[in-house]
């Protein structure tokens, strides 16, 4: 069964940071790509990041994270994380993690496994 756990959010003034991590298991992580999005109450879920870590492929796909956020990822644990930095009160939202085979993708659609998401508060 795939399962992903997630952990690293928190609440944090803005200017702070927080490393999300995203645990996966129960498929070949080598085959897939493994990507970030961010939803906050009243909002569309966004695309922010995605990585294809056997490939050295990483994306970016919200502007006003560029320069701020890194995606990552550490094979042997079949984990990838996202460093955010210098957050931001509109970083607020529930950020989850998400699989699919081989290609990188920013819409939630081409997803097909999903965790369930950790928070991330950023005060003023």
């Amino acid at each position: 069964e795939v399962q992903f756990v997630e952990s690293g959010g928190g609440l944090v003034q803005a200017g702070g940071s927080l490393r999300l991590s995203c645990a996966a298991s129960g498929f070949t992580f080598d085959d897939y790509a493994i990507g970030w999005f961010r939803q906050a109450p009243g909002k569309e879920r966004e695309g922010v990041s995605c990585i294809r870590s056997s490939h050295s492929i990483t994306y970016y796909y919200a502007s006003s994270v560029k320069g701020r956020f890194t995606i990552s990822s550490d094979n042997a644990k079949s984990t990838v994380y996202l460093q955010l930095n210098s957050l931001k009160p509109e970083d607020t939202a529930r950020y989850y993690c998400a699989a699919r085979r081989y290609f990188c993708s920013g819409d939630e659609r081409a997803y097909d496994y999903w965790g369930q998401g950790t928070q991330v508060t950023v005060s003023s």
